[in-house]
């Protein structure tokens, strides 16, 4: 008999006001360990402001975010991120002189005490996994290389490695094929299968023939809501996403 499966994120009543403007409504939303979903939905369905809520930039207005169990409402963005939750961002944020390899070595000590960072020690078993993450990201034979001289889809790689340099327990996505080629676009596929094998993950996401490659779960956000959830291929049938796209993405 199978355990059920571990909550590692759930919101209740996340609720977030601009002023006269809800982003996030009254929020229900659960995520097991290990599954890989998807948050698709047009402009302002309130993708993004999920993701700044679960990691702290923002403030709730009302209602409560667990990350394994416990309250995380309110806690500051550094402390989430120790406690095992990874964000990338929408535009690539990488140190452009530094070699691909050293980018993720500097990433690599954002779970280090102050002590050690003040001593300057540098975990040096992280050599040992270097490899391997160079390699899961596509960009071992490139390891030497500044940042800078990257494609921007290959910047979109790097950081994702350096944001997995801090083994995340919850890996968030937030576009991630957002200025790649069709060719970038096609092998981030199969990268994030590689990088998400064993890591509970959510990726916001536009271009829903990625989505379709990737997701197990899809959620459609509306005007801050849960507008439906299931496999994208019921999501496709549901006709309120229909109405609210339009059709333009089902078609």
């Amino acid at each position: 008999m199978h355990e059920p499966s571990k909550v590692v994120l759930e919101t209740r009543g996340l609720t977030k006001r601009f002023g006269g403007v809800v982003a996030v409504d009254d929020l229900d939303y659960r995520v097991l360990e290990g599954e890989l979903r998807c948050v698709i939905g047009t402009n302002g369905a309130g993708k993004t402001t999920l993701f700044n809520l679960v990691t702290g930039r923002l403030k709730p207005t009302s209602g409560e975010v667990s990350f394994r169990e416990t309250d995380i409402t309110g806690f500051s963005p550094h402390r989430i991120c120790r406690m095992g939750v990874g964000r990338k961002f929408q535009a690539p944020n990488v140190f452009q002189e530094l070699s691909v390899a050293d980018n993720i070595r500097v990433a690599a000590q954002g779970k280090s005490g102050l002590l050690q960072l003040a001593l300057h020690k540098y975990d040096e078993t992280f050599e040992d996994e270097l490899p391997l993450l160079l390699k899961k990201i596509r960009l071992y034979e490139k390891k030497d290389l500044r940042a800078a001289s990257l494609s921007h889809g290959e910047q979109q790689w790097l950081e994702i490695g350096m944001v997995l340099a801090n083994h995340p327990i919850l890996l968030l996505l937030d576009e991630p094929t957002a200025g790649m080629t069709i060719a970038e676009t096609k092998e981030t596929v199969g990268l994030i299968r590689d990088i998400t094998e064993g890591v509970t993950t959510i990726v916001i996401e536009h271009d829903i023939g990625f989505v379709r490659e990737i997701a197990e779960i899809v959620t459609v956000m509306h005007r801050g809501r849960v507008l439906a959830e299931g496999c994208l291929d019921e999501v496709e049938c549901d006709e309120d996403v229909r109405d609210v796209y339009l059709g333009r993405q089902f078609e």
